[in-house]
C-alpha cells in the first residue's frame, strides 16, 4: 500500500496477540495498521499478511495520521502502568470523537478510571477482554467488550466479523457499562485457574495414586476429550502427553520444573470475591496452589523431613477412573458456578446488568475455559434469566446428583492416600456447605459476641442481641 492509503482501524503492540488479532481483521478485509516501537514486528506483520490490508508502522505520529477519523485504536500492552504512558502519548494527536480500545488484561479499577477520564475528554473508550491465545486471536477469539456503548456498536461490524463462531453466531456481545469488559475477563481467568488446578490435580491421581504411565494418562485425557468433558483446556493436556521433549524419546512435560506461574488476573478474582462475599473457594484454592508450587526449595525441605511411603491409591484402576471422571465433572460444574455467581454478585453491585446467558454463550467457542458444558449453563440462563445460582437449575440439579458420588470417592480416598486435591476437596465441601440448611456458623457468632461483643440474631425473633457469656464477679 502507498503512503498515503488511510486505514481503517489501528493495533498498538504487536506480539503475538495484536499481530495476530490484526491478521484476522486483514483476512476479513478490513484495512488495518499496526504500530510498534521495534520495527521488525511491523515488518513481520506486513510478512504474513496475505491480503494487503495492513501496514506496520514504528513511530506513532504516521501511524496516527494514517487512520480514518473518527480513528480506532486498539491497545494491546501489559497492564498497568504502560497502558496510562500509551493513552498519554496518544492524546495530543486524538480528535474528539475517536474510540480508544484496552484488548489486555487490566484490571477493572484501572478501567473505571480511564472510562471516566477519557469520557470527561470527549473521547470514547471501552475496556475489552480477549481470550484464546495465539491461535484464537488469528482464527477467531472470544471477545467481552464493555464500556462506551456507542463506541462498541461503530466497532461491532468488525469485532463480530473476526469473532469465534458457534452454530453461526459470534463469541462476541456488549457486557455492560464501565468496567464490565474486564470484569467479565478477569471472572473468565479465574475460572481457568480452577479448571487448569482441576486437571493438574487429575494427573498427580494418575500417575502417583495408580501409577500410570504417560501414555495411559494420556489416553484418559484423550478419551475425556471425547465426552461431556469435552473442552479446550482437556484437549490441550491430550496433546502435552503426546509431545516429546525435541531430539529425545521422553515426552516434554517430564522436563518441565513443578513452579506455576501466574499474572495475576486469578489473584484479582480471589480479592474481588472477598469483598463482594461471594464464596469461589475451588479458584482461591488454585491460586494458593500455584503461589505454593513457587516454594520448591522448602517444599523439598520438608519432603526430606516428613518422608512417608510413596503414595498409592488402595483402588481398582479402571473402577477409580470413572470415579474420577465423574468428580472433574462434578467440580467443573462447582468451578463453572462459582464464577457465575461472582458475575451475579458484581452486576447487583456495580450495575453492570449482565446477561448471564450471552456470557455462556460466548465463552463456547474462542476462548481458553470453552467446554460442551457451557451449552447447559446457557439453557440455564435463558431459561431464567434471574436464576440466583447456577447449582439452582434442575437440569444442572440432575448432573451434579449423578457425579457427586465420583467426587467423594476421590477425595476421600485420594486424602486417605496422602495425595493432595485441594481443588477436588474445596469443590467437595463448597457444595456440601451450600446444600446446608444450619451451618456451624451459629458457634462462630456466639464466639464473636463473646470476646468481641458483636451481637447475634436468634431466629424466629427480630432484633440484634448481645450476651453477657461470663458470670461477673
Amino acid at each position: 500500500m502507498s503512503e498515503s492509503t488511510k486505514y481503517d482501524f489501528g493495533m498498538i503492540g504487536l506480539g503475538t496477540m495484536g499481530r495476530n488479532l490484526l491478521l484476522n481483521m486483514g483476512d476479513h478485509g478490513v484495512k488495518g495498521a499496526g504500530f510498534d516501537k521495534d520495527a521488525t514486528k511491523g515488518q513481520q506483520l506486513e510478512k504474513e499478511d496475505e491480503h494487503g490490508n495492513l501496514k506496520g508502522f514504528s513511530e506513532v505520529e504516521p501511524f496516527v495520521a494514517s487512520l480514518n477519523q473518527p480513528r480506532a485504536i486498539m491497545m494491546l500492552v501489559p497492564a498497568g502502568k504502560i497502558v496510562d504512558d500509551v493513552i498519554a502519548e496518544l492524546l495530543p494527536l486524538l480528535d474528539q470523537g475517536d474510540i480508544l480500545i484496552d484488548g489486555g488484561n487490566s484490571h477493572f479499577t484501572d478501567t473505571n478510571r480511564r472510562v471516566a477520564e477519557l469520557e470527561a475528554k470527549g473521547f470514547h473508550f471501552f475496556g475489552m477482554g480477549v481470550s484464546g491465545g495465539e491461535e484464537g486471536a488469528r482464527r477467531g477469539p472470544s471477545m467481552m467488550p464493555g464500556g462506551d456503548k456507542d463506541a462498541y456498536n461503530v466497532m461491532k461490524p468488525i469485532l463480530e466479523s473476526i469473532a469465534a463462531k458457534v452454530d453461526g453466531s459470534p463469541c462476541v456481545t456488549y457486557i455492560g457499562p464501565g468496567a464490565s469488559g474486564h470484569f467479565v475477563k478477569m471472572v473468565h481467568n479465574g475460572i481457568e485457574y480452577g479448571l487448569m488446578q482441576l486437571i493438574a490435580e487429575s494427573y498427580e491421581l494418575m500417575k502417583k495414586g495408580l501409577k500410570l504411565d504417560n501414555a495411559a494418562i494420556g489416553q484418559v485425557f484423550t478419551s475425556w476429550n471425547e465426552g461431556r468433558l469435552q473442552s479446550f483446556l482437556i484437549e490441550i493436556t491430550r496433546d502435552i502427553f503426546a509431545f516429546n521433549a525435541p531430539g529425545t524419546d521422553h515426552l516434554l512435560i517430564d522436563d518441565i520444573k513443578d513452579e506455576a506461574r501466574a499474572k495475576g488476573t486469578g489473584k484479582w478474582t480471589s480479592q474481588v470475591a472477598m469483598d463482594l462475599q461471594a464464596p469461589i473457594p475451588t479458584i482461591d484454592t488454585a491460586v494458593s496452589m500455584r503461589d505454593l508450587s513457587k516454594y520448591k526449595q522448602l517444599r523439598e525441605q520438608a519432603a526430606s523431613i516428613y518422608s512417608i511411603d510413596e503414595p498409592s491409591l488402595d483402588a481398582d484402576t479402571q473402577e477409580f477412573l470413572v470415579a474420577l471422571e465423574q468428580a472433574f465433572y462434578f467440580s467443573m460444574i462447582i468451578t463453572y458456578a462459582q464464577g457465575m455467581h461472582l458475575l451475579a454478585n458484581a452486576s447487583a453491585e456495580y450495575k453492570y446488568e449482565l446477561k448471564l446467558d450471552e456470557i455462556a454463550k460466548i465463552w463456547r467457542g474462542g476462548c481458553i475455559i470453552r467446554s460442551a458444558f457451557l451449552n447447559d449453563i446457557f439453557n440455564a440462563y435463558q431459561h431464567d434469566s434471574e436464576l440466583p445460582h447456577l447449582l439452582l437449575d434442575r437440569a444442572v440439579e440432575d448432573l451434579v446428583s449423578d457425579s457427586i458420588k465420583g467426587a467423594r470417592v476421590v477425595v476421600s480416598s485420594a486424602t486417605a492416600s496422602g495425595i493432595a486435591v485441594p481443588a477436588f476437596a474445596a469443590s467437595l465441601s463448597y457444595f456440601d456447605n451450600f446444600r446446608n440448611k444450619r451451618m456451624p456458623s451459629n458457634l462462630t457468632q456466639a464466639q464473636r459476641d463473646y470476646f468481641g461483643a458483636h451481637t447475634y440474631e436468634l431466629i424466629g425473633k427480630e432484633g440484634v442481641f448481645h450476651t453477657q457469656w461470663t458470670k461477673k464477679d
